[in-house]
């Protein structure tokens, strides 16, 4: 890349992906379910918002799960559960229960 980007861009430019992974995630893509995301891709909504938590605290801010939940989510948990969160299948589960035995025996 020949364009040189400094610190203060790169961190907004990933501020902006991010927003816009969590809202594509939030708005358009509601049908994806978490225990689907982590089956494919080994992360999820609760995963980003930990994440978000995380960062959060490494900067001194004291943040709860579900406070750090209802910020990524844009309301409670309990909420987006309730509206948009389907039982798990059991195909889902044994995908689910496959990778992380995996993930352990990796460790």
């Amino acid at each position: 890349m020949s364009t040189k980007i400094d610190d203060q861009t790169r961190i907004e430019l990933e501020a902006a992906a991010f927003r816009t992974l969590r809202d594509h995630l939030m708005t358009k893509r509601t049908d994806v379910q978490n225990i689907d995301m982590m089956n494919l891709a080994g992360f999820c909504r609760n995963c980003l918002s930990r994440w978000y938590q995380e960062a959060a605290a490494e900067r001194g801010i004291e943040m709860s799960k579900d406070e750090a939940r209802e910020t990524f989510y844009g309301m409670p948990y309990d909420s987006w559960r309730a509206e948009y969160q389907t039982e798990a299948t059991g195909e889902q589960k044994a995908a689910f229960d496959t990778a992380f035995r995996e993930n352990v025996t990796e460790k």
